[in-house]
């Protein structure tokens, strides 16, 4: 396929000129944006089995460029492992990657390639993210932000997780992302912690939500100083960063302020008993108050107590169909919920599917041990 460079109005790579040959011949179809369709990229796409509707519906005017890489995309992509349909739907989701040269598709490959464990992983990155993958001004940031990553000690596993997770957090400028590391860095020495230790916590933190880079430093302290003057100590903001997985950043000060403040009043008890309810059921800081205030009236409205909501607040994480759904099912397994603990709702679906086997096992073992002694007495 014969290509013209003349004027690109690609922002997404950098166009090496060539001498000037025969443009290629147009279709007659009219873009949107009143320039004539390249024919050679509509062919092209069509024998990848692209939907050329939806390009035109999407970026019409990526297919009125005069310089097109689409055999070339396409061979990447398929040199990665891909299949032909995952090849046509990276290319109907964004188009402007028949726009990026083969040079600068290799170096992005290349540089991604550098901390995804497979190939299959890295297709599989660019089939959810295609626009990150194929956004060509963020290359230097992204090499910049690995480089960084790497020298912090970070594990390819960890980065190829991020990577995988939350790609954007490679195109933001370095800069930021070495405030959101400084202040978790600070925040862990605040809390006890040593520089010895800093990387494995980093390693862990990263691993619980690799979208922690995507938050602003600021949240990081704001959420941290509100626990901090909530009277949290070290030890209990340790765990709680753990049980959230590195959440607390997406969290407002308002916003947990106002769940504490429902709890308190609602489940009547003191300053520590609260703080204690929130290190049992960190979810009270995590979710929203309608939601909070759904649940647990909705609780109450099945007809379990506050004492035993107190008692076992981490049942405020399930939803409240969740909870009547599991009740009604240990009754009939023989368990009164209602006087017996809250406990036994918690867990995965797996898990408590297993308890409630246990529990049927063991109600058929009653019914059979009384009824076998008044079949020996008929006898």
């Amino acid at each position: 396929m014969l290509r013209v460079t003349t004027a690109s109005l690609c922002t997404y790579c950098q166009r090496i000129k060539f001498p000037l040959t025969p443009v290629a011949p147009f279709s007659k179809v009219i873009s949107s944006n009143n320039r004539p369709e390249n024919q050679y990229t509509i062919e092209a796409l069509c024998n990848l089995s692209v939907d050329i509707g939806k390009v035109r519906k999407l970026k019409s005017w990526v297919l009125s460029e005069t310089s097109t890489y689409v055999s070339e995309t396409a061979d990447m992509l398929r040199d990665l492992g891909a299949e032909l349909p995952s090849i046509a739907s990276i290319l109907q989701n964004h188009p402007e990657a028949i726009l990026c040269s083969p040079q600068d598709i290799n170096a992005q490959r290349n540089l991604w390639r550098s901390v995804c464990a497979s190939n299959r992983e890295l297709i599989s990155i660019i089939e959810k993210f295609p626009a990150t993958f194929f956004m060509m001004a963020f290359h230097e940031n992204q090499r910049a932000n690995i480089a960084y990553l790497q020298s912090l000690g970070l594990c390819k596993q960890i980065i190829g997780k991020v990577m995988t997770s939350a790609p954007q957090s490679f195109n933001q400028p370095l800069q930021r992302n070495k405030e959101v590391i400084h202040t978790l860095r600070e925040t862990y020495l605040e809390l006890g912690g040593d520089d010895c230790n800093l990387q494995v916590w980093l390693q862990k933190l990263l691993s619980y939500n690799p979208y922690i880079l995507l938050w602003p430093a600021a949240a990081w302290r704001d959420g941290l100083c509100f626990l901090t003057d909530q009277g949290f100590t070290k030890d209990e903001i340790i765990s709680l960063v753990s049980c959230l997985r590195g959440s607390i950043a997406e969290l407002k000060p308002e916003t947990m302020h106002q769940a504490l403040t429902f709890f308190e009043q609602v489940l009547d008890c003191s300053k520590e008993e609260l703080k204690q309810i929130a290190i049992c059921c960190p979810a009270i800081l995590l979710l929203s108050l309608p939601t909070l205030v759904e649940r647990f009236y909705g609780i109450m409205d099945i007809g379990l107590s506050t004492q035993q909501i107190k008692e076992c607040p981490a049942v405020l994480q399930l939803t409240t169909q969740m909870v009547q759904h599991r009740m009604q099912k240990l009754a009939s397994s023989g368990y009164d919920i209602y006087s017996g603990s809250l406990d036994i709702i918690l867990g995965s679906k797996e898990d408590f599917d297993m308890i409630c086997d246990m529990l049927q096992q063991r109600q058929l073992k009653t019914v059979e041990n009384t009824i076998t002694p008044l079949r020996s007495v008929e006898e």
